[in-house]
């Protein structure tokens, strides 16, 4: 199994409630003056094949649709989380592989779509997820640094859009408890020059204000 770019849809995860965020939306912040669902799309951009790019939300949408990309909503009621997200955009990749990104975490490796890929492709996998050493310091200068799983930065077989649908409707909500049903590959990104704070999220203004001073 190898997989290509062309394999690959991408879609930026931004149809959250904003709810730590005061309700505001948090892909239209502003992260060094840009809105932080713009700055995703342009980095995923080049890691997904041509013309098949999304962006997930359910508010805004037409504010979104400036950013020249596809805008799904999800197509369950209630704001079932992150997993609706994934499951439109499932049904519109048009491809064998879908990647999706969240929002708030700017900073995601210009490579993570050929990492996880090259997870998947090792393992055999249905699904990749990225991994990450926590940001430097939270162990302190010389502790250790546990390594930290994010799995909303992943990479995905489109055919798992029926189990995915089934999940839903029966209730199921957490992102990681449904992935881990299927064959999971891990992609740790702790090589040199990796970038620590790559997978550093923003779920508050002032998350995202420190955020942004710290990669100044």
């Amino acid at each position: 199994m190898v997989i290509a770019r062309t394999d690959i849809a991408g879609i930026v995860l931004a149809g959250g409630q904003g709810s730590r965020m005061g309700g505001r939306d948090k892909g239209l912040q502003d992260f060094h003056g840009r809105p932080l669902a713009a700055l995703a799309l342009e980095r995923l951009r080049p890691q997904a094949a041509p013309g098949r790019l999304f962006l997930s939300a359910n508010r805004n949408q037409a504010r979104y649709a400036a950013f020249n990309v596809p805008v799904l909503g999800d197509a369950m009621p209630g704001h079932p989380g992150p997993l609706a997200g994934l499951l439109s955009g499932l049904a519109h990749c048009g491809t064998p592989w879908l990647l999706a990104v969240p929002c708030d975490t700017p900073r995601f490796p210009p490579d993570l779509g050929a990492r996880l890929a090259e997870a998947a492709e090792a393992a055999g996998a249905d699904i990749a997820i990225a991994a990450a050493p926590d940001a430097p310091g939270r162990w302190g200068a010389s502790g250790p640094r546990a390594v930290r799983l994010h799995p909303a930065c992943c990479l995905l077989r489109a055919d798992l859009y029926d189990d995915l649908r089934s999940h839903l409707a029966g209730g199921g909500r957490k992102v990681l408890a449904w992935m881990e049903r299927h064959a999971l590959a891990t992609a740790v990104f702790d090589r040199p020059g990796d970038d620590p704070h790559a997978f550093r999220n923003a779920n508050t203004l002032a998350e995202l204000r420190l955020l942004e001073a710290d990669t100044a």
